[in-house]
């Protein structure tokens, strides 16, 4: 079982260092704390974790606190307590010296998703649940530039964007606000060009990647990737069919762009067109 594991690893790290190759002049550029900005540092297992929303990375983090002995176990850790409780270092915290010893030494990983399936995850996350930083920073730039004859009320709460809206909003050039990390490329995030992952996972194949990994670092042997969906539990995970249906909401020329818009992240990871 594991034979195989490590040849899917090299096959994946293949695939992204040769799409690098191609497309990327950048091979030799200098990383700055900016490039390593969203990498998360375990020192006592020695593990950097690049964070990619959407693709289990509030387990991971639990994950990460566990081993560093943060918390016994990933079932006692609240949703709050990962995201705001800055129990984990960030690489960008350290100086030069410390980052690029922690580059060369350290097992570097990241785990993606399949980009629309990712996207859809974010939509329904931020803007069809009660959001106080979304609705009002995202939601209401989108409705007063990209809905017609929008109500005062949904100027003024930013609540109820529709997916073809923040799609409208996503391919814009000129966007009325900036990007954000929960659909941003994985390629800005967390820089594969730049950085040589020793180990890429997918969401898709989540349970075994993950414990595959654990293995090869050493990990405590009752410590598994956590199963659990970490928020709005009670909803129905992104699936392919539920991707499809948002999908389905536009028109053929914008699923073209949309898919145009993540082209480096299908190809890197190897994630073939929907």
């Amino acid at each position: 079982k594991w034979k195989s594991l490590y040849k899917i690893q090299r096959e994946r790290k293949r695939i992204m260092r040769e799409t690098c190759s191609k497309y990327k002049s950048n091979n030799r550029r200098i990383i700055t704390p900016y490039h390593v900005s969203r990498i998360f540092v375990e020192d006592k297992y020695r593990v950097l974790y690049c964070e990619v929303p959407k693709a289990g990375c509030s387990n991971w983090k639990r994950v990460l606190m566990v081993l560093n002995g943060l918390a016994s176990s990933t079932k006692d850790i609240q949703h709050n307590t990962v995201h705001y409780g800055n129990y984990l270092k960030r690489l960008d915290g350290f100086d030069h010296k410390g980052i690029y010893h922690r580059l060369n030494t350290y097992t570097k990983m990241l785990f993606i998703r399949e980009p629309f399936e990712k996207l859809v995850s974010a939509f329904r996350d931020k803007f069809e649940h009660p959001n106080n930083y979304y609705h009002p920073v995202f939601g209401k730039a989108i409705i007063s530039r990209y809905r017609v004859n929008a109500t005062k009320e949904a100027l003024r709460t930013g609540s109820g964007v529709k997916f073809k809206e923040f799609i409208q909003y996503l391919l814009d050039v000129h966007r009325p606000v900036g990007m954000d990390i929960h659909w941003d490329h994985v390629n800005r995030l967390c820089s594969p060009c730049l950085i040589d992952y020793d180990f890429v996972g997918k969401f898709e194949s989540m349970e075994e990647d993950a414990n595959f990994f654990l293995h090869l670092i050493g990990a405590p042997q009752n410590l598994t990737f956590p199963k659990f969906k970490d928020r709005h539990s009670n909803e129905e995970r992104t699936t392919t069919k539920i991707t499809q249906q948002y999908f389905a909401e536009l028109s053929p020329s914008q699923r073209q762009r949309s898919y145009d818009f993540y082209y480096m992240d299908y190809l890197m990871f190897n994630y073939s067109k929907p």
